[in-house]
């Protein structure tokens, strides 16, 4: 079985909620974990996690968005971070790449979320994109509060921003990245990452992997990820699924393990 740990299934527009789900389960996908990014999604993640037992969501505001952080998405984070089916604040961080808010916002904003974080007793989404000094700076100011820690999903930063974040007893979630010809940086992680600190994602509808580039990114399409991630470490199939299950649950605590 497997766990979808990051997507973005308000985004979706080539299948309905049914189909979409209806072939994860063809596929093994017991669970999904919908994010949030924006002050526009955080309710409708909330909507698609009581449309579906199967759907799990999160709270927070994407480093694209930082600048439309206001009392009003704090406060949502705040109220919903006690319903059963809020797993994590997320996805928060810092992106240098767009630019799209000023640093300076983006690492106030990624402080005040991590801070909430640690409030409620709940795991981080962290999204870092060449911004790996700062993620670490930040993150370590919060190393000795954060107890349930978290994941870098769609892991793409350099080796040392990998090495701190698996010491410090964070996840790296992978999705279709790993599955491109010109991966190879990420693909140096996902070797030298435990198998115990893996989680399994599409991002989808975003980064189609391999052989379905050009198609609309789906949670059906998770075991072709999980299946590059056996290649590249030289192992049975059975034995990733079984490691990023339980992973998921270590990670996320609010998930209900039914199995």
């Amino acid at each position: 079985m497997i766990i979808e740990t990051h997507c973005h299934l308000d985004y979706l527009k080539s299948l309905t909620l049914d189909e979409i789900l209806y072939r994860a389960e063809e596929a093994g996908v017991q669970k999904f974990i919908t994010i949030s990014v924006d002050p526009n999604n955080m309710d409708e993640v909330l909507k698609l996690s009581k449309l579906e037992k199967r759907i799990y969501f999160t709270q927070g505001i994407h480093p694209h968005d930082a600048k439309d952080f206001t009392e009003i998405e704090k406060n949502k984070i705040i109220e919903r971070a006690q319903f059963p089916k809020m797993v994590a604040v997320g996805e928060i961080g810092l992106d240098y790449h767009y630019n799209n808010s000023p640093k300076d916002i983006q690492l106030r904003v990624f402080e005040e979320q991590l801070q909430l974080a640690v409030d409620h007793d709940l795991p981080v989404v962290i999204h870092t994109r060449e911004a790996d000094e700062d993620t670490k700076s930040m993150l370590s100011n919060f190393s000795n509060h954060l107890k349930r820690k978290g994941v870098l999903h769609s892991f793409t930063s350099g080796r040392a921003l990998a090495e701190w974040a698996l010491n410090d007893g964070y996840y790296l979630g992978f999705n279709g990245i790993i599955t491109f010809k010109n991966a190879q940086n990420v693909q140096d992680v996902v070797g030298m990452t435990p198998l115990e600190q893996i989680l399994l994602e599409t991002d989808s509808p975003f980064l189609t992997p391999v052989p379905h580039r050009g198609k609309e990114n789906a949670p059906f399409y998770l075991p072709f990820i999980a299946q590059k991630i056996a290649e590249l470490k030289g192992i049975e199939l059975n034995t990733v699924l079984d490691a990023a299950f339980k992973n998921s649950f270590s990670c996320f605590p609010k998930l209900v393990n039914e199995g």
